[in-house]
């Protein structure tokens, strides 16, 4: 991103509130046991990040994720039946969260 203080609130809505900031510029949220996601100012490299994060209740997490104000910029269902829903931050930085078939013979 290229200011973390101005992406700040974006990302707490997105992700909930960090567990620790190692710096004044990176923010780092622990999602599970030993899987963690960072972000941090990096103004040459913003907008060309891509990150997927499969969860176990994707209607729960984005549920949630709506909650705290943000809708994602697009959802689709792949042949399998996998759904993925896609979240772009203001620099472009696209963050997806991927969910398991809803039908449970896919």
């Amino acid at each position: 991103m290229r200011d973390f203080q101005a992406a700040r609130s974006w990302y707490e809505r997105l992700l909930g509130e960090p567990t620790f900031f190692p710096h004044a510029t990176e923010a780092v949220w622990t999602l599970a046991d030993e899987r963690s996601v960072y972000v941090l100012e990096h103004a040459n490299g913003a907008g060309y990040c891509v990150v997927t994060i499969f969860v176990d209740d994707l209607d729960a997490h984005l549920d949630a994720i709506a909650a705290r104000g943000l809708e994602p910029d697009e959802c689709e269902t792949y042949s399998n039946g996998v759904r993925k829903a896609v979240y772009r931050d203001p620099d472009g930085n696209e963050l997806g969260f991927g969910g398991a078939s809803l039908d449970s013979d896919s």
